[in-house]
């Protein structure tokens, strides 16, 4: 039963995907994989974790059914390494289920077939398939009945015109190879497996810290005494420049594109080397024993200090970020900067639990994953061309017209909605109507496998 539905799998993920662009087909092959995954592994799914991480995979295929930019691509594979992971082992960190779902996408036939078995099943041993034996009753017999059949070709005339009249054209090599890729698929994935060294050390690894034995009051007390000056230091600096910041930014009377690039640019690069740096020296500073030193309280309220005036220079890109916005238009370059403080913000946060709740690095590192990964996944369901577009037209000061032009077919028909309701020049009229032309043509040739919601809008037109 078990290798039927896999045949079946493999036929239907041919029938996906060959010769097919990305549209419904992808969010098909998400729930045809969550139902292989479910038939196989019930148990896990009654895991919180494993209904949710199973919701967002299901969640990125949809999106791309919606739009199809290349972000929602990415979102849908990383969802299916992490959902593929989290089956093989539901109480590891998220970024040792990318390892698993990544590691049983590859090679989980060949793991499952070849790896060593275990001493403690051992007993129950399956017999051998003798593959050198299935080989030769295959192709000895093959290869001879084609010779025969070259040879009576030649003798008969009446054989030779039947064997001519067969017709193999309608067999397609490549879709049964993408039918074969598909079945190799399913057969890794449909038992989710573990990469056990560093499944095992995940889950053997606390998040919280704990005394050691080199626990030693002099030298914390020289620790403490180093990280307090190191700290007031670095706070009075912090200080300093957002002072300074504050002052530049009340003094400017006209805005200008490369005043505001250039301070955008150098903030966010300041921004980078300073977080990076405090969470390094942060990390370091209570990195042991100083956690449990009793002298410690002036030390934890200048790292606090610290963490929340780098969250105000955070506060302060963001200002000027998005008076850059304003008056120049959204871009996925300016985007990107509220995505990096907005994960900059949370790596500030988590280190702040960190410190404040005696906890190891790698706490840090999970739930800083954990984040990331959920970013990810609702920055992918946005349709971030259609706004980019819808906000430059109609909310920012001045816009470049080709950058908008050059962005995916996602705001084509939004585009095309400008040419009555707005003012355009000649060359970006033909411009737009050339780019809604070809894409329309391309919606209307779309097989149903390529389908998009924007077809659905076309044929309400």
């Amino acid at each position: 039963m078990k290798k039927l539905m896999l045949f079946i799998s493999g036929l239907l993920f041919s029938t996906f995907f060959y010769d097919q662009s990305i549209g419904l087909n992808l969010f098909l092959f998400s729930l045809l994989t969550v139902v292989i995954l479910f038939i196989n592994n019930q148990s896990q799914f009654k895991n919180r974790k494993t209904i949710i991480y199973t919701t967002a995979y299901l969640i990125t295929g949809l999106t791309i059914f919606f739009h199809s930019a290349t972000l929602s691509v990415i979102a849908n594979l990383v969802a299916f390494f992490t959902l593929i992971g989290q089956l093989s082992e539901t109480k590891s960190s998220i970024y040792v289920n990318w390892l698993n779902g990544l590691y049983t996408t590859i090679a989980g036939f060949f793991h499952r077939n070849f790896a060593l078995p275990k001493p403690e099943t051992k007993a129950e041993e399956k017999p051998q398939i003798d593959y050198l034996h299935w080989a030769k009753i295959i192709l000895i017999p093959a290869v001879i009945v084609v010779a025969f059949i070259a040879l009576y070709k030649d003798g008969n005339p009446v054989f030779s015109n039947l064997i001519e009249a067969i017709d193999f054209g309608f067999i397609n090599v490549q879709w049964v190879l993408i039918a074969g890729l598909g079945y190799y698929l399913f057969n890794n994935i449909y038992a989710p497996i573990e990469v056990e060294p560093a499944t095992e050390i995940d889950l053997k690894t606390d998040n919280n810290l704990f005394k050691t034995d080199t626990f030693s009051i002099p030298k914390l007390k020289q620790e403490n005494q180093l990280g307090v000056i190191l700290i007031s230091l670095l706070n009075a600096l912090i200080v300093l420049y957002l002072i300074t910041d504050i002052a530049f930014l009340t003094a400017q009377q006209d805005i200008r594109a490369s005043v505001y690039s250039a301070q955008v640019h150098s903030g966010i690069n300041a921004l980078i080397a300073s977080i990076v740096i405090a969470i390094m020296i942060l990390l370091y500073v209570f990195r042991g024993n100083l956690n449990f030193y009793e002298d410690n309280k002036t030390l934890k309220r200048l790292a606090f200090t610290w963490i929340i005036l780098n969250m105000l220079l955070v506060l302060s890109i963001v200002f000027k970020n998005g008076q850059y916005i304003y008056y120049f238009g959204l871009t996925y370059k300016r985007i990107g900067v509220l995505v990096y403080l907005m994960l900059t913000t949370i790596g500030l946060v988590t280190t702040l639990l960190k410190i404040y709740n005696v906890k190891n690095n790698w706490y840090l590192f999970r739930i800083n994953t954990q984040a990331a990964f959920i970013i990810l996944i609702i920055s992918s369901t946005i349709n971030w061309d259609y706004h980019i577009t819808n906000y430059n037209f109609n909310y920012a000061q001045s816009m470049d017209f080709g950058y908008l032009i050059e962005l995916s077919d996602n705001n084509t028909l939004l585009l095309s909605e400008q040419l009555q309701d707005k003012k355009l020049d000649d060359d970006a009229i033909q411009r737009i109507e050339s780019k809604y032309n070809k894409y329309v043509y391309q919606l209307r040739t779309n097989n149903w496998q390529e389908l998009k919601y924007d077809n659905l809008k076309i044929n309400t037109k």
